[in-house]
């Protein structure tokens, strides 16, 4: 039977079909155990997100008649339901479109500091800073901004009514979940954390324990919240019910968000960032999502070099990445921050000349020096999600969200049901006090009234030619723009196929501390020693980033490649 004669849910399982649903958060397996035998093909639309169920609710508005953006907006709601360690409505993050026509625009819903922020509130009585303040209590919350993000996105460009893409996010919650074997797992790892947040654990556990892999899982409160957001649209969210709630949750905590805060918050339509790379076009988010120039700033210094002749992940192609890394992200502690609020220098960044300047700079077999004096690097999670979307006309969305830390703050408001984030922990902790620790206080990310915090993330999109070629993304805190760059070099330099492309090993490196981090399935032991013979100091870890990407081939094919580190991941087309 052809699948174009299936109903349509059969038919995204048949899509799916060829992918591995991959690992929980933290679990390690041979490489080969957990590589998915293909990419998954669709000759219309495409999502691949971190949740399966998510991505099917995506896949389900491409299948009535809704366009990229709209299967987006439909996504992001239910990962906030089945993958709540990043998907959100209590966070924030960045959306970047290509349209049919070769058009491009962003939209900018990260997270704000609240009007009563100072750059000094992450110290203590005694004026030392405090980590405990700046990441781990109800002063660490940002201003959200995912549902005003997906409001203005809906209004200037969507298809479907917005009732029908919150819908589905309100079903799952209300109805309930099976829960998949990678939440399972992470719900149970996460409980001692969250056990210091009542409502969480009265949300997410049953009987105060976690949920086996297949049982239902009731949002209730989340449902509730979700049906507000349905029926009134951002006002269901930033005014009102909602709005109270989180007032009240931040009064009694210590938090310093208020009604008005919510009421006032706005997202940012801005100009994407655009650079090439050997004749493609690179597409992505600008300040304050660092990721964009980060990774056009290293692509240019590579550009100079033949990678493809130096072999994938050998010692030289290590050594060029990690040298072309270590200069991009010093550039971005000096000089990267909220635009609203500093200009950073992005023209020079990106540009050719400045990259072969840098260039000039690199010792073939020798590593480059980094230290504090220079600039640190501070904190940011690794705990972030990324999806891709692609309509039957050639519309991409490629979206980054999180809420900071695996399930942000930990704590859920008591009465909406969803998580708040802790993303304030991405503004520099104190001005003026940076060390080899991480902590770093250079002023463009200082804490103010209404500032947007520097972010890593970086959704992308690749065209040649005027056509587009593919939708990558990642999490991974800082890691992101290596793991996202590292798929473009995998996709281009050595012409991999999408899947190949997303399971390859990766590495990092990000000037402080002086460390190349390389996954440790797949890294040769000779390639260590090389690298070590060139000063470098190496050290072994283990997953980096889960790159969902799609890639459209030569004959229109979308090709959804769900990253198998991550477990309940999936691709489904129509």
């Amino acid at each position: 039977m052809a699948l174009s004669t299936l109903p349509a849910r059969a038919a995204a399982r048949i899509w799916l079909a060829g992918a591995v649903l991959p690992l929980a958060l933290g679990a390690q397996e041979p490489a080969a155990a957990r590589a998915p035998r293909a990419a998954v093909d669709a000759p219309k639309g495409m999502v691949v997100s971190a949740s399966a169920i998510a991505s099917q609710a995506g896949r389900d508005v491409l299948a009535n008649g809704g366009n990229a953006i709209d299967a987006a907006i439909a996504t992001g709601f239910a990962l906030a339901v089945t993958y709540p360690t990043a998907g959100n409505i209590g966070g924030g993050g960045f959306m970047v479109v290509r349209f049919p026509d070769g058009k491009t625009t962003t939209i900018d819903f990260r997270e704000k500091a609240p009007a009563r922020a100072t750059p000094e509130m992450f110290t203590d009585s005694t004026g030392a800073y405090s980590s405990r303040i700046h990441h781990n209590s109800h002063k660490s919350v940002g201003v959200p901004g995912t549902v005003a993000g997906f409001a203005h996105a809906h209004q200037k460009y969507g298809k479907v009514s917005w009732a029908k893409l919150v819908d589905p996010a309100v079903k799952l919650a209300g109805d309930g979940f099976a829960v998949p074997s990678g939440l399972a797992a992470s719900l149970k790892g996460a409980q001692t954390r969250l056990s210091a947040y009542p409502a969480t654990i009265a949300a997410y556990y049953k009987d105060g324990q976690p949920y086996a892999e297949g049982e239902k899982l009731v949002l209730g409160d989340l449902a509730k919240t979700l049906t507000r957001v349905r029926d009134q649209g951002r006002d269901g969210f930033y005014k009102g019910t909602t709005a109270k709630l989180i007032a009240e949750e931040m009064a009694s905590h210590g938090g310093l968000i208020n009604e008005a805060d919510l009421a006032a918050y706005q997202p940012a339509e801005r100009a994407a960032v655009k650079g090439t790379y050997r004749g493609y076009e690179i597409i992505s988010m600008p300040p304050p999502s660092s990721g964009g120039t980060a990774m056009i700033e290293m692509l240019n210094i590579l550009e100079g070099y033949d990678l493809k002749s130096l072999g994938h992940n050998s010692p030289q192609y290590v050594h060029y990445l990690a040298e072309s890394m270590r200069r991009a992200f010093r550039d971005r502690a000096l000089f990267l921050g909220d635009p609203d609020f500093t200009k950073p220098p992005l023209e020079k960044l990106m540009s050719k000349a400045y990259a072969t300047e840098l260039r000039s700079t690199i010792t073939k077999d020798k590593a480059s020096p980094s230290a504090p004096a220079d600039v640190a690097q501070g904190y940011e999670s690794d705990e972030t999600t990324h999806y891709s979307v692609v309509d039957k006309d050639g519309m991409a969305v490629s979206v980054t969200y999180t809420l900071e830390a695996g399930y942000g703050l930990g704590a859920v408001v008591n009465g909406a049901g969803f998580l708040l984030n802790n993303e304030m922990g991405d503004f520099n902790g104190k001005p003026g006090l940076t060390d080899s620790t991480g902590l770093v206080g250079t002023k463009p990310n200082i804490a103010q009234p209404g500032k947007r915090m520097l972010s890593s993330m970086t959704p992308m999109i690749l065209a040649k030619d005027g056509k587009l070629v593919a939708v990558v993304g990642s999490p991974g805190g800082r890691t992101i723009i290596n793991t996202v760059m590292e798929v473009v070099l995998n996709l281009i330099d050595f012409q991999m196929p999408v899947q190949d492309a997303v399971n390859a090993p990766r590495l990092h490196h990000q000037w402080l501390p002086n460390v190349i981090t390389m996954e440790r399935n797949g890294t040769l032991p000779e390639t260590v020693k090389a690298l070590e013979a060139m000063g470098h100091t190496v050290r072994l870890g283990g997953n980096q980033g889960t790159a969902h990407s799609i890639f459209v081939n030569a004959k229109g094919v979308r090709q959804g490649a769900a990253d198998p580190r991550d477990r309940d991941a999936g691709a489904i087309g129509h």
